[in-house]
């Protein structure tokens, strides 16, 4: 017997719904939510953070147990596979499935980058036991040096040298983009700086050309706060029609702005990023909107923490008559970030995947404290986040 499609009508939803959003966290877990989220919106704390975190560590201060302890066990899932299997699973007792992401930043030689690519073949290797770890993740600065990169997008002739670190890294791709394919399980290609981008596209359309053939395995990411991105998916689209192959997206609005502008005007070039906010969204929903039209060709993410987005996505559902368990089309969040998205959501039976970093305390710092930076750059962010916290701690008389 084939089941009619789970497909909800738009107005069951809600993202001010916080008995639903932090139904997955007690009492003290959300105090301790409140407290952390009360430090990051001030802003001033957050830029000096990482300084001084950074000396606290240096000198020997014992400030490790303290970060585990707070924003690490709220924004990770721990510091291995194995650490994060409680967070896999609590996760999936609310239908929302998880992104394992290695967030270790700043390794710089070829053990490294090895150790990294088997890393990432393991989450591949984890998410293969069940459909709670729907996704795989990396970053290609993972698996090689970004002055390499930066290069090879300038067009900068390779030395002999360089050329085979160059095939080194590409090999390190292909060998994760093979056990994802081998595994039937999706790997997206983060995104990231504008002036190393273009090999880090080149190389993800390589691979969506060679494993892309039957189903979307591998997904480029689109930083929709530049705005050449829209154009880029399109083109992209039809390269894939044109080579028979699908296209994986997944849809961000971008985590290097600040400096990115910061670049543009140091060294006089025009900035990559759009003129502003209302820009950014309108190419967003714009986007969103593109892969529901070319469903045929593309599968996407959409990974914001934008409530309005959010809706207009939903809404689309509706009207293109499309199952909300469709596994082409999934929303994406952080782990300890925009819950009322994540569970609400889920709740009404949409596909739902939060990214779960790990690795190493110390290891994983950088990746926190940009978060933090990044958030606190959104107007309004932690604000709603605060806001929401407090409304859920009121209805529960803590």
């Amino acid at each position: 017997m084939i089941e009619s499609p789970t497909i909800n009508k738009p107005s069951a939803l809600s993202f001010d719904n916080t008995e639903i959003a932090f139904s997955h966290m007690s009492d003290s877990e959300l105090k301790r939510a409140y407290w952390l989220f009360k430090v990051i919106n001030v802003n001033f704390l957050v830029k000096i953070g990482p300084p001084l975190t950074n000396f606290a560590m240096k000198i020997g201060l014992p400030i490790e147990g303290i970060i585990r302890k707070t924003i690490f066990s709220h924004f990770c899932g721990g510091e291995s596979i194995r650490d994060c299997e409680s967070t896999i699973n609590q996760l999936a007792n609310f239908k929302v499935g998880t992104i394992l992401d290695y967030s270790v930043e700043g390794e710089n030689n070829e053990k490294a980058f090895d150790e990294t690519c088997h890393e990432i073949i393991s989450t591949i290797s984890r998410a293969t036991k069940d459909h709670k770890v729907p996704f795989s993740v990396f970053k290609v600065t993972g698996l090689g040096r970004f002055e390499l990169l930066e290069k090879i997008h300038r067009g900068d002739q390779l030395t002999p040298k360089e050329s085979d670190e160059w095939l080194r890294v590409q090999s390190r791709v292909d060998m994760i983009c093979h056990a994802a394919y081998q595994a039937g399980i999706p790997v997206m290609v983060d995104a990231e700086e504008t002036w190393i981008q273009d090999p880090i596209d080149n190389v993800t359309i390589d691979m969506m050309k060679k494993y892309n053939r039957i189903d979307p395995i591998v997904y480029n990411t689109y930083q929709i706060y530049r705005h050449d991105r829209l154009a880029f998916l399109k083109k992209n689209t039809q390269d894939a029609e044109e080579g028979n192959y699908y296209l994986g997206a997944k849809l961000v609005r971008g985590a290097y702005m600040e400096k990115e502008r910061e670049r543009a005007a140091e060294m006089g070039y025009k900035s990559p990023i759009q003129p502003n906010k209302e820009a950014t969204d309108r190419d967003y929903d714009e986007a969103v909107k593109f892969c529901i039209e070319h469903f045929h060709r593309i599968s996407f993410v959409a990974g914001t923490h934008n409530e309005v987005s959010c809706m207009k996505l939903v809404n689309l559902l509706a009207e293109h008559n499309i199952d909300t368990k469709n596994p082409k089309v999934y929303f994406s969040q952080l782990l300890g970030m925009s819950d009322n998205l994540s569970y609400n959501l889920s709740h009404e039976n949409y596909n739902v995947v939060k990214y779960v970093p790990y690795g190493p305390v110390k290891s994983v710092l950088p990746y926190l404290f940009r978060r933090a930076q990044e958030n606190t750059a959104i107007a309004g962010q932690m604000g709603r986040e605060l806001g929401l916290i407090v409304k859920e701690k009121k209805r529960r008389g803590i």
